[in-house]
C-alpha cells in the first residue's frame, strides 16, 4: 500500500487529501447534527438597514454617496430564469436587493408583488376601513429613479476529472471514484441600469465567477444509497451564481464612480449625428447644405 500511494506523491497528495476527507465525511455522515447558526455563508450574506450594512462581504464595492432610488426587474419569461428551478434556485430579486443596499450605492423602492400589499392598504384607507392618522394618503410613494436588469448569459459545468482516473481498485480506486466527480461551475451574469424618466442606459457590467463542487455520493456509490448527494451537488451552482452577479455590480459601480453623461449635438434623441441625405434631422440638413462635390475628370 505505501508503495502504491508513494507513486501518486507528491503532485496528487492533494487530490487524495480531499477525497479521504470527503470519505471520512461520508462514513460518519449517517446521521445529522443540529443546524449551526449562520454556518454556510455566500458570497453575499449578513443584512443592511438603511445605509448601515452588518456582516457584508469586504470584496463588495460600496459608495459613500447614494446615486437614487432603483427598481429591479427581471425577465421572468426568459430561458435563464426558467433554468434556475433545475438547480432549485428562486428568483435573484431578494440577494441583489441584499447586496445593493450594503453597498449605499442606491435607494431600494418596492415594484414587486409587495406592492399589491401596499397598494391594498391604500384601499383600505380610501374606504374609511383605516383608522384615523394611518397617514396612507395620496402623494407618498417614492418615484424609482432608475430601473436595474439582471440576466444570466450562461450557468453551467464546465469541466471535471480526476488526476487519480477511473480505475484501481482498494483505497486508490475509492479516490479516484471520489476525484472522478469534481465538476467546475462557472457562470456569466450581466446588469443594465435604465434611467426611468429618459429611458437611456446609464451602465451595463457583466461580470464572472467559478467555483468547484464534489457529487461524491452517486460517484462513489454508483448513484446508489444517500440519494441527497443531487441537492448537496447543485448548492455550490447558486453561490457561483450570486458571486457573477456580485463581481458585475462590482464592476457597474467602478464604472459609474467615473460617470459622465454621454452626449449628442443637437440633443438625445433629435435625429442624432448620421444624418442621410433629404432628411429632416439637423445632421441630414447639414449634408444638404454642404456644396455637392465636383465631378473628377477623366
Amino acid at each position: 500500500m505505501r508503495s502504491e500511494i508513494k507513486d501518486y506523491a507528491p503532485a496528487h497528495w492533494p487530490y487524495a487529501l480531499l477525497a479521504i476527507a470527503a470519505c471520512t465525511a461520508l462514513l460518519a455522515g449517517c446521521g445529522s447534527t443540529a443546524p449551526t447558526l449562520g454556518d454556510n455563508k455566500g458570497v453575499v450574506s449578513g443584512a443592511a438597514g438603511g445605509e448601515s450594512a452588518e456582516g457584508q462581504n469586504s470584496q463588495l464595492e460600496n459608495c459613500t454617496e447614494t446615486l437614487g432610488t432603483l427598481a429591479i426587474e427581471e425577465d421572468t419569461s426568459a430561458s435563464w430564469y426558467r433554468q434556475l428551478h433545475d438547480h432549485q434556485l428562486g428568483s435573484t430579486v431578494p440577494v441583489l436587493r441584499l447586496m445593493i443596499q450594503q453597498s449605499n450605492c442606491f435607494v431600494i423602492v418596492e415594484r414587486g408583488k409587495s406592492l399589491n400589499n401596499m397598494m391594498r392598504e391604500r384601499e383600505f384607507a380610501r374606504g374609511d376601513e383605516s383608522r384615523a392618522g394611518s397617514n396612507f394618503q395620496k402623494g407618498q410613494m417614492v418615484a424609482a429613479d432608475y430601473s436595474m436588469s439582471p440576466a444570466i448569459q450562461f450557468s453551467g459545468k464546465t469541466g471535471g476529472g480526476s488526476a487519480f482516473g477511473g480505475g484501481g481498485g482498494g483505497a486508490l480506486g475509492m479516490l479516484g471514484a471520489l476525484a472522478g466527480s469534481i465538476g467546475r461551475n462557472e457562470a456569466s451574469t450581466t446588469l443594465l441600469l435604465i434611467d426611468n424618466r429618459s429611458g437611456v442606459q446609464i451602465s451595463a457590467a457583466e461580470g464572472t465567477a467559478k467555483n468547484f463542487d464534489f457529487g461524491m455520493f452517486g460517484a462513489a456509490f454508483g448513484g446508489g444509497g444517500f440519494g441527497g448527494g443531487g441537492g448537496y451537488a447543485k448548492t455550490p451552482q447558486g453561490k457561483v451564481v450570486v458571486a457573477a452577479f456580485a463581481d458585475s455590480f462590482n464592476q457597474m459601480v467602478k464604472a459609474l464612480r467615473k460617470y459622465k453623461a454621454q452626449t449628442v449635438k443637437g440633443g438625445l434623441g433629435t435625429g442624432g449625428r448620421l444624418g442621410v441625405q433629404g432628411g429632416d434631422t439637423d445632421a441630414s440638413k447639414e449634408i444638404d447644405a454642404k456644396p455637392a462635390k465636383p465631378a473628377k475628370k477623366k
